[in-house]
């Protein structure tokens, strides 16, 4: 097994690891700073941060000989043998020196950046640079440009990482940046008439290490120490991107991707980036409502003659409205977890045993898009429609979609739906929502009004992707599990509290039992069983591991 020396620490690697002293000595535990390099971009050097003592110690003789400069980290590659100094008086100096450097000309606009609190050149500048300033200070001014419709551009506060340039050239493809006049003023700019409008451009913003690329859709909104974060998943699309979910006071202000290889990597797409505002749409439905005549009211919009339930109420009293009318067809929506959702056809099937169960609308647009750096938006435009359909084939093998569901209702073979949604998005038409008119209930769980609830007995509200706890499966058949980031709007019940309740469970509503209970009844889930990690599980893989 090869072995790498990091500051006297001997440090196995794999024979077909390609490692640099970076990522070598962070196997240690050391941390060697740096601008410029990042894990999905090319390597250029550029920074200096990096700078190491290295050297190459000779397998026979044991004897070490030490390369007599200083080398980039970013740039040097640890094989077999390969000696690292980190901690040395040289490298410290270095690093003093190159963040003196950088600081020089940096505007001192900290209380007012909003990278302020994770910007890498305070960090370092405390952790690593002189103990006192010896230039003059001066009174600077940051320039504002606009590069795009979503990236603002203080150019005083680049400091020419160039990560931003890398990324449009080699990950998005679209080399909408590059770098102007060359040398000593040399500045990040778009080239004329091609602006930063590709679909991943807000992970630009990301990459900067400094303030220097700003958010419009966060900029001057939130400072970052108030921000609460919790590991989530998008529900934007079918590929589940792993997130951060960053918000204060039940109040999401932004969503910044988390880094995993076996999905995203580093990146998230914009419309996911941007896609929670709907969370805090004033016009979401808010509290479960019951009528007992259906209609419109006399704009011919879905009506408003809902008698307010109390949620105490809905549990016992929803039961009996379906049990009542007879047959039951429910609609599984794609953006429930696979734990809501195996309680639901639970509590559909406790009303009517023979409750007619079918995969809810599975949204779509366009086609899948691939972009150079490998990232790829699906158009499948939700989270969860092969766990639901895993969850849904417990109960019934013949896996019925919305269009059989559709079908099945048109027919006359059932007498009461419940529908659920959860969609950000308009997903039904009128003529499609008269299907059920004729039922004797209907019940419709979903974000906001639509069509349908124009026929609705019950109308009930949904969680956002951020207000539930569960598990998603993405389309390459991963499933990751996530924790509640926010609550819900006050009257809100998450699907997964009414349905832990419509099932007679005492507490609060426990995700981790109710996965444990399906990996122990299924075969298909049994590696839910365990704690999962963060980068979440292969079911194809690990459902058929054991021998």
């Amino acid at each position: 097994m090869p072995v790498v020396i990091v500051d006297g620490q001997e440090i196995e690697i794999g024979a077909d690891e390609r490692l640099n002293c970076i990522e070598a000595a962070r196997r240690a535990g050391k941390e060697i700073p740096h601008y410029c390099w990042h894990p999905g971009l090319t390597v250029v050097a550029s920074c200096r941060m990096c700078l190491v003592e290295t050297g190459q110690r000779d397998a026979a003789t044991g004897k070490v000989t030490m390369v007599p400069k200083l080398v980039p980290g970013c740039q040097t590659p640890a094989k077999d043998g390969t000696v690292i100094v980190t901690e040395s008086q040289l490298v410290k100096d270095s690093r003093a020196r190159v963040e003196e450097a950088l600081l020089i000309d940096h505007p001192i606009d900290c209380p007012i950046c909003d990278k302020a609190g994770e910007c890498l050149l305070q960090d370092y500048h405390f952790e690593h640079g002189q103990p006192e300033r010896r230039a003059d200070l001066h009174p600077f001014t940051s320039r504002r440009r606009d590069v795009g419709p979503t990236v603002s551009l203080f150019v005083d506060r680049c400091i020419m990482c160039t990560r931003c340039v890398r990324f449009t050239r080699e990950v998005s493809g679209t080399g909408e940046l590059m770098v102007s006049a060359r040398g000593s003023q040399e500045e990040i700019d778009v080239f004329p008439g091609f602006p930063l409008d590709n679909k991943l451009a807000g992970n630009v913003v990301d990459l900067c290490p400094v303030g220097a690329l700003g958010d419009k859709d966060f900029l001057y909104q939130q400072r970052v120490w108030f921000l609460k974060r919790e590991a989530n998943v998008c529900g934007g699309c079918s590929a589940g991107c792993s997130i951060h979910t960053e918000h204060n006071q039940d109040t999401v202000y932004r969503l910044k991707p988390r880094e995993n290889p076996h999905v995203n990597k580093w990146w998230i797409c914009d419309e996911g980036r941007y896609g929670w505002h709907h969370l805090h749409d004033p016009a979401r439905i808010l509290a479960a409502g019951r009528r007992a005549a259906r209609g419109t009211n006399g704009h011919g919009t879905p009506g408003s003659d809902f008698d307010a339930v109390e949620w105490a109420d809905v549990v016992t009293r929803l039961r009996d409205d379906l049990k009542a009318a007879g047959k039951l067809a429910v609609a599984v929506s794609p953006m429930l977890t696979v734990e809501e959702a195996w309680m639901l056809c639970a509590v559909a099937r406790s009303i009517d045993p023979e409750a007619f169960l079918a995969v809810g609308h599975v949204p779509t647009a366009g086609g899948d898009e691939t972009f150079p750096g490998g990232f790829t938006i699906r158009a499948e435009k939700c989270p969860n429609r092969l766990g639901v359909e895993a969850v849904v084939a417990l109960y019934d093998p013949a896996v019925r979609q919305w269009g059989d569901l559709l079908t099945h209702v048109e027919a006359g073979n059932a007498n009461a739906a419940w529908i659920t949604g959860g969609y950000s998005r308009a997903w039904i038409d009128e003529a499609t929502a008269g299907s059920f008119a004729e039922l004797s209930q209907l019940v419709v769980q979903d974000l906001f009004d639509s069509p349908l609830a124009a026929h609705a007995t019950w109308r009930l509200p949904a969680a956002g992707f951020a207000e539930r706890a569960g598990t998603w499966v993405n389309v390459a058949h991963r499933a990751q599990a996530f924790v509640q980031a926010i609550r819900p709007p006050a009257g809100v019940w998450p699907e997964a509290r009414l349905y832990w309740n419509m099932l007679g469970r005492r507490g609060l509503y426990d995700a981790v039992s109710v996965r444990r209970q399906i990996a122990e009844s299924s075969a298909a889930f049994a590696a839910l069983a365990g704690d999962l990690p963060a980068t979440g599980v292969d079911l194809r893989i690990l459902q058929f591991a054991a021998p």
